[in-house]
């Protein structure tokens, strides 16, 4: 499916039906990647419609020129909300950058907000990144993306990175995405999202760390921490159990408390 926003057309993909739920990927790849790691456990809760947009710049997303900033990313996932959505207050997910725009909308919008799930998130606040130490390492397995994205690498890591990470890695506009770099930083919100959120972060995560997600804690006052020993900023591949046991109990929580 696809819509448009003063002149970049989005391309998202929909699955189910009932409460919305919005999607949205890290940097580098595509819709593909959350698809593969979000809508197993959100296809099992049941009730859920979820949407699954290619990022400006990703995909099969065509990027106006005039999108140059995250703040213009996140004007035009706001207006995808409110044409795809209207104003049923929806459910947001996102790993690593995704969960920087989902945030993002959740503070600026909160009443329109179910709920917020951040994975892996990518915070300007990042501090204490710990070194690239892989948990199952293999020097001959993957190229160099696959080992400094995963710290589990082993054959099936592999087969899943080359399933729904590289395709997204090979379809990203790469001027789109030097031009967002650039601009990458959003305008903090004074007034942080008051409802229901879940945080999970990857203990090895090399990429942002976990110790920028434990403080969300004091930021947000209804969130629910989980820190995954074993897994790193590949964390819904690696630990795909753990983020699904926690994400199916946290759903339940966030759809009775909003009805």
């Amino acid at each position: 499916m696809e819509y448009d926003v003063r002149g970049t057309r989005v391309h998202y993909v929909e699955h189910g039906q009932g409460r919305p739920v919005l999607v949205l990927h890290g940097a580098g790849v595509d819709h593909r990647e959350a698809v593969a790691a979000f809508d197993p456990a959100l296809a099992r809760h049941g009730g859920l419609r979820r949407l699954y947009p290619d990022l400006p710049g990703s995909g099969l997303t065509q990027t106006a020129e005039t999108v140059s900033s995250a703040e213009d990313v996140l004007d035009v996932l706001t207006a995808l909300v409110d044409e795809v959505v209207g104003d049923r207050p929806l459910l947001l997910v996102g790993h690593s950058a995704g969960a920087y725009y989902a945030h993002a909308l959740a503070d600026r919008a909160p009443r329109r907000v179910a709920g917020l799930v951040l994975v892996c998130p990518l915070l300007p606040c990042t501090h204490d990144v710990p070194p690239h130490e892989p948990v199952v390492a293999d020097d001959d397995l993957g190229d160099a993306g696959f080992r400094s994205y995963f710290v589990v690498q082993t054959p099936a890591m592999l087969a899943r990175y080359r399933e729904v990470v590289a395709p997204g890695i090979a379809a990203v506009d790469a001027s789109t995405a030097e031009r967002l770099g650039a601009r990458w930083e959003l305008a903090p919100s004074k007034d942080p999202y008051a409802g229901l959120v879940l945080v999970v972060a990857g203990r090895q995560d090399s990429t942002v760390g976990y110790a920028a997600a434990v403080d969300l804690l004091g930021r947000y006052p209804r969130a629910t921490l989980v820190v995954a020993d074993g897994a790193g900023h590949a964390l819904p591949h690696e630990a795909p159990s753990v983020l699904g046991g926690v994400l199916d109990g946290w759903l339940t929580d966030a759809v009775e408390h909003h009805g």
